[in-house]
């Protein structure tokens, strides 16, 4: 038993030799082509005060949209299942139409106040906001051909 331990040690040691060695290395002078994706859009937080300034004044009892381009304010959770698994896709939205519509986030732990004024009761929900018709919400997922549908039909009509 003794014997067997130590060959088994070496044939492992030796393998792994072979294995790093068919490695392709790298000379000093070469370098590597690097692909780099064009930088993601970065997506605001609102808070109720900055949502006044940016969106609407959504204490005013008439709607006036007060934002430069239509925008998607996206009420979530950073607890939430849902929330988390439509981010990339509302990170897509925010980066191609990035010259056409705004998007903004909205924590709803966080601002308690400005998500009970909407009548947020389930989440992820979305505000889409056109500048000249009254805004239009959506609760639960969306997919990215449900988002691109809305921003033609709703925000950029």
């Amino acid at each position: 038993m003794k014997q067997i331990i130590p060959i088994i040690l070496i044939a492992f040691a030796s393998i792994s030799v072979v294995s790093c060695k068919n490695q392709p290395t790298m000379a000093a002078t070469e370098t590597l082509d690097v692909v780099t994706e064009k930088e993601s859009i970065k997506i605001e937080h609102l808070t109720a005060e900055t949502f006044k300034t940016k969106v609407f004044n959504y204490t005013d009892s008439e709607y006036k949209f007060l934002g430069e381009k239509p925008c998607i304010i996206d009420f979530y959770a950073s607890w939430c299942g849902p929330c988390k698994m439509m981010a990339p896709t509302i990170q897509a939205v925010a980066d191609e139409y990035s010259d056409q519509i705004t998007v903004y986030k909205v924590d709803v732990d966080a601002q308690k106040e400005l998500a009970g004024s909407f009548g947020i009761t389930g989440i992820p929900t979305l505000l889409f906001c056109p500048k000249k018709e009254k805004p239009q919400m959506s609760s639960g997922l969306l997919s990215k051909a449900d988002f691109d549908r809305a921003v033609k039909d709703v925000l950029l009509k």
